[in-house]
C-alpha cells in the first residue's frame, strides 16, 4: 500500500495533518472522510514533489448555477441552526445536509446544497460559502474562516447570528419609523392629484362666470396648477419625478466619487444627517468589534468593516485608519484626527487598545449609539407629525380659499352695489 500525506478539517473546523495508507488517492480520500474528517489536500508521501501534490477537487452532485440574493432573516436562522448542530457535535457536512433538507424550495436551499457539495469535495466551510456572495457576505465568510482556524465554529456562528439579528432590528426600527409618514404623505399626494385632475377643472367655468372681473390670485394660481396637471401632463411629471430621482441617485452612486459626495451631503442634513451618521457608526463599530472578538486580524477586520459601513465617508475614514495601522500607528490616533466620529468613540477605542479589550469597547460604542438612534427616531417621528398636519392643513386651506374667494368677491360686489 502507498502512504499519503493529507491535510483535513475535523467537525469543529480544526486543521489536521497526518498520513494514511491506501491503494490509491481516491481510497485515501474515502478513508479520511470515513474518519469524520474533510480532506483539503492530499499527496503521495513517496513523491514529495509539487507535481504530486493535489488539492482534493470538489465533485458537486448538481450543476451549480448563479445564486441570487437571499433574505437576511433566512441566513440568520441558518447561522443559528448550524451553530446549534455544531455545538451538538454533528459533523459539518451532516449538519448542512440536515439544514438543506428542512429548507423550503428556493434559492437558499440550492445554496446550502452547493456549500455541502463543495465541502464533500474537500473545501473548507468558508471557501464554500465565499462562492455564494448573494447569501454569505464578506463579514460572514471572514468570521467563519476565523472560527475554523480557532476551532470555535459553533461559537462564531452564534455570534454571527447575534450580529445579524441586531443589525436587522436597527434596520427595521428605522424602516418602520418611516412607513407612517410615507404612507400618509403618499395618500395625501394622490388625493390632491385627483382633486386637481378631475374636481377643480369643473369649477373653472363656474368661477369665471361668477366673477366679472379678474379672479383672486390664489384662485388663479390653483386653477393654473390644475390646468397644468390635467391638460399639460403635469400629473405624469409629478408621478415620475420621485422615480427619476431614485434612478438618478442610484446612477450617481455607481461611481466612487458620486457615493462620497452624496453621503457627505446626507451627513450634513439636519436631523437626517445625525441619524444617518449614528447608524453608520453603529454598523461599523459592531462589525469591527464582532470580527476582532472572533479572532480576525485587525487589518482584515477594518477592511471588512469599511466595506459594510454603509456610508462612503466612514468607509474612506476606515481606509485611512487601516493604512495608518499598517504603518505602525495606533487605531485611536488616526480615528481622532479624521474628525469624522465623536470624541467619545475615539476615546473609547483608545481605552480599548490600552486595556486589550478593543472588541468589547467597540461593541459598547455600538450599543450606546443604538440607544441614540432610538431617541433620534422617536424625535423625528414627533417632529414629522406636526409638520405633516401643518403642510396638509395649508394645502387644504389654499384649495378652500381658491373656491370660496370668488363667492366672497361676488357677495362684496352685491353689498357695494
Amino acid at each position: 500500500m502507498a502512504v499519503f500525506k493529507y491535510e483535513a478539517m475535523d467537525s469543529q473546523g480544526v486543521a489536521i495533518k497526518d498520513e494514511i495508507e491506501a491503494l490509491s488517492q481516491e481510497e485515501a480520500v474515502s478513508k479520511i472522510r470515513n474518519m469524520g474528517y474533510f480532506p483539503t489536500k492530499i499527496r503521495s508521501a513517496a513523491g514529495g514533489g509539487k507535481k504530486q501534490a493535489a488539492t482534493v477537487a470538489a465533485k458537486p452532485k448538481r450543476r451549480r448555477g448563479a445564486s441570487g440574493k437571499v433574505k437576511i432573516k433566512h441566513v440568520t436562522q441558518f447561522a443559528r441552526q448550524l451553530s446549534t448542530l455544531q455545538d451538538a457535535g454533528l459533523p459539518i457536512l451532516r449538519s448542512l445536509r440536515i439544514l438543506e433538507e428542512q429548507q423550503k424550495a428556493g434559492v437558499f436551499k440550492k445554496v446550502i446544497g452547493y456549500v455541502a457539495d463543495d465541502i464533500e469535495g474537500g473545501s473548507t466551510l468558508s471557501e464554500a460559502m465565499a462562492k455564494s456572495p448573494g447569501a454569505f457576505d464578506t463579514l460572514f465568510v471572514n468570521m467563519v474562516a476565523a472560527g475554523e482556524t480557532g476551532g470555535v465554529l459553533d461559537l462564531i456562528l452564534s455570534r454571527i447570528a447575534d450580529f445579524m439579528e441586531k443589525a436587522q432590528k436597527l434596520k427595521s426600527r428605522v424602516k418602520s419609523a418611516m412607513v407612517y409618514p410615507i404612507v400618509v404623505l403618499g395618500a395625501a399626494f394622490i388625493i390632491l392629484l385627483l382633486l386637481m385632475q378631475f374636481v377643480i377643472p369643473q369649477f373653472k367655468t363656474v368661477l369665471e362666470d361668477m366673477v366679472e372681473g379678474e379672479l383672486h390670485p390664489i384662485t388663479m394660481g390653483v386653477l393654473g396648477a390644475s390646468n397644468w396637471i390635467a391638460y399639460d401632463y403635469g400629473w405624469a411629471i409629478l408621478l415620475g419625478t420621485p422615480f427619476a430621482f431614485i434612478i438618478l441617485m442610484r446612477l450617481i452612486r455607481q461611481f466612487k466619487t458620486g457615493r462620497y459626495v452624496l453621503d457627505t451631503i446626507k451627513l450634513k442634513l439636519p436631523i437626517i444627517g445625525s441619524l444617518s451618521g449614528k447608524i453608520s457608526v453603529t454598523r461599523w463599530t459592531r462589525t469591527l468589534g464582532t470580527l476582532i472578538g472572533a479572532g480576525v486580524p485587525i487589518l482584515d477586520a477594518i477592511h471588512t468593516s469599511g466595506e459594510t459601513a454603509g456610508n462612503a465617508v466612514y468607509s474612506k475614514m476606515l481606509g485611512k485608519v487601516h493604512n495608518s495601522i499598517r504603518q505602525g500607528d495606533t487605531f485611536a490616533s488616526p480615528l481622532k484626527q479624521s474628525k469624522t466620529v465623536d470624541l467619545i468613540v475615539s476615546n473609547m477605542v483608545a481605552v480599548g487598545e490600552e486595556t486589550g479589550d478593543l472588541d468589547k469597547m467597540l461593541l459598547k460604542v455600538a450599543e450606546n449609539y443604538d440607544e441614540q438612534v432610538d431617541v433620534l427616531v422617536a424625535s423625528l417621528m414627533s417632529l414629522l407629525e406636526p409638520i405633516m398636519i401643518i403642510v396638509l392643513g395649508v394645502v387644504v386651506m389654499v384649495i378652500v380659499l381658491a373656491v370660496f374667494l370668488p363667492m366672497i368677491q361676488v357677495i362684496s360686489g352685491l353689498s357695494g352695489g
